[in-house]
Parts: C-alpha cells; structure tokens; sequence
C-alpha cells in the first residue's frame, strides 16, 4: 500500500527533516552535513538527536532528545547507516507521521531507498515532494505469565525472535494459531516475521522471501527437531502463540534484535498486527525483484543463454537495477545493446 508523498505532507508551513546517524564513520557523517546544508537551502527546517548532535556538528540544527516526540511534526526521517540505524530510526518514527527514508551506508541495507551515489536525486525528490510512501505491517508483542496477565509488550518491523536462553538445552515450544493448538517440538526457538522482516532473520532460517505488499504473517521454526516444523504464512489477522512449559528451558523474547524480554516460566508470546504500519518512503520506481537481484547478487540471464563455461552469470558489478540500467543479453554473433533509462547506445 502506498501513497503519493505530495498528498502525505500538504504544501502549508515549515517542513522538517529528521536526521538519524549512525555516527561512528567519518563519511557517513560528512554525508549527512552535506545532506543537512542542502535541505536547509531549500527552507526545511533539520532536527538532529541530542545524542548525536555534538558528533554532527550541523550549524542551525533543531536539537531533539531521542524519544517518541522526536519525530512528531516531521515529514521524513533521513537514515544515513545500515539496517540497524533504519531499525532504531523506526522506533522514532513510529507513533508520527513521517516516512523514513534510508541511504545504505551499510552491508547489505535490504530497508533502505538509495545509495550514497544516489543522494543528490534522493534529496531533489524530497525538496519536490516527489516520492511514494509505503505502509509496512508491523507487529505487537505481548508476553504473558502462567497466570494469564501481561508482564511485557513491544513491536517490531521485522520480526519477532523466541529463543532458548540456555545453549546447552533444547527450547520445547507448543505453538498455537488463533488461540488453537498447532503442533509442539523441540527447537533453538521460533521466529514471527513480517513481509518486511522475511529477507533478515527469518530468510537465514529458511523461511519464504515474502513481498512486502502482501499481507501475511511469518511462522518461522529454528533448528526444530519434528517433521512438521515447515515456516507458516498465515492470515496478517492471525493470532500467533508460543507457549512455554513451566518444566523446560528458560525462553527470551528479541525484536528486532534491540528489543529483549525474558519469558516466565510457563508462560507465552502472542503476535498480533500492529494497529500503526510503520510507513517508508520511495524515490527510486525500482521493483522489489530489481531489489533481490541487486542486493543477493542474483543471476538473471539464465544457464541456456550463457555461452561460457564458468559459473558466474550476474549482472555485470557496474550495473545495479536500483539505478534504473537494464542489461539485455545479445544473441550469438549479435551487436550487444544497452538501454539507459530509456536511451540505447548500441557497441560493436
């Protein structure tokens, strides 16, 4: 679901730009002030986080405490990291109406809109209002004791992790959907993932890479001794469970690994669709398959088209699909043809 970034933010009154930083490399702060001086000029008025605000040094920066009020009033949260910065981003942005936009100064950076070669296009995009904001489902945790009440409760983007807290023992786990038992086993835990989440830690423990406009929740078993231990996908209005034998192994509770919460003896976790999406901006037209390829490094021409004997058929380290270039494979003895955002350039 998404939704013109015109009609997300009207043409009245001052705009505001959140800047979130992972600060510990030099270049991605120098990419952040330059980003900062840039919106300036265009009159959008720059927040920075009080924790990150010395580091940034951005002269005329609105200084903010990094709490659910930091984000309130602004249109975009700018994410200059990796998926880490865009996961601690999400949090600020959660409860307001801003999108976030990530530059991936990281790995892989699967949450993030653009790369640092494609700023200064990223930046014209938000002075002109030009971009689209996607919802993403996220989820909402609630832990519960053997008695019944709620001891504990967070959210996540990406998922939700219930792990063994004892390495040496095996995590026994009854996993329940809609308030009816499902099956038992024994595991290292078990993993509820959004679309979003299903290409970070649930994609690691086999689950289903999921688009992230389909709307569905993930099940996704780790290291499960039983025969039917297969990841689930499930209604996004499903309500998922895992309960804990008071006589097993001790169970914690992560989301999105910065999150954690230990889980009582006998209790249980119940995953549920959260009320708010947390909302992520778009420049680039790219698909999420021109995503997957660029990011996994993925061979698209296909074995019979290939007329080499070594392994590799990817795309070509120059071209990324996120840029918007398209190779297309010659035919034998063929002029090869390039097309560039629409142009051919045709080589002998």
């Amino acid at each position: 679901m998404s939704e013109a970034g015109q009609a997300a933010w009207g043409p009245g009154g001052r705009r505001h730009v959140l800047l979130a930083v992972h600060t510990g490399r030099e270049d991605i702060v120098d990419l952040a002030r330059s980003s900062a001086a840039r919106l300036a000029r265009a009159g959008m008025t720059v927040r920075v986080l009080e924790d990150e605000a010395e580091q940034l040094g951005i002269p005329g920066a609105e200084v903010v405490p990094a709490d659910a009020d930091a984000a309130r009033g602004a249109e975009i949260v700018m994410v200059f990291g990796g998926d880490g910065t865009f996961l601690r981003a999400a949090e600020l942005a959660r409860y307001s109406h801003a999108a976030l936009m990530g530059v991936n100064l990281g790995r892989v950076g699967f949450l993030a809109e653009t790369e640092p070669e494609a700023v200064e296009e990223t930046l014209t995009a938000i002075e002109r209002c030009e971009y689209s904001v996607e919802k993403r489902l996220a989820v909402e945790v609630e832990i519960v004791d053997a008695s019944g009440d709620v001891v504990a409760g967070t959210w996540a983007l990406n998922e939700v992790s219930v792990e063994k807290a004892q390495r040496s023992r095996v995590l026994d786990v009854v996993i329940a959907i809609d308030g009816r038992p499902l099956t038992s086993f024994g595991c290292d835990g078990v993993l509820f993932a959004t679309p979003t989440g299903s290409t970070a830690y649930a994609f690691s423990a086999g689950g289903p890479v999921v688009w992230p406009d389909v709307e569905a929740l993930l099940l996704v078993p780790t290291n499960a001794h039983a025969l039917f231990a297969r990841p689930l996908v499930t209604s996004p209005d499903s309500l998922l469970s895992v309960a804990i034998p008071p006589d097993g192994n001790r169970a914690r509770v992560s989301a999105d690994g910065r999150r954690a919460f230990d889980v009582p003896d006998g209790g249980r976790v119940d995953v549920r669709r959260a009320a708010r999406p947390v909302r992520i901006a778009r420049v680039h037209p790219a698909t999420f398959g021109d995503r997957l390829v660029a990011k996994f490094g993925l061979p698209v021409r296909g074995f019979r088209e290939a007329r080499r004997h070594d392994p590799g058929q990817e795309l070509p380290p120059s071209r990324n699909v996120l840029m918007r270039d398209v190779v297309s494979v010659p035919a034998p003895g063929t002029a090869r043809e390039e097309v560039h955002g629409g142009a051919a350039d045709h080589d002998a």
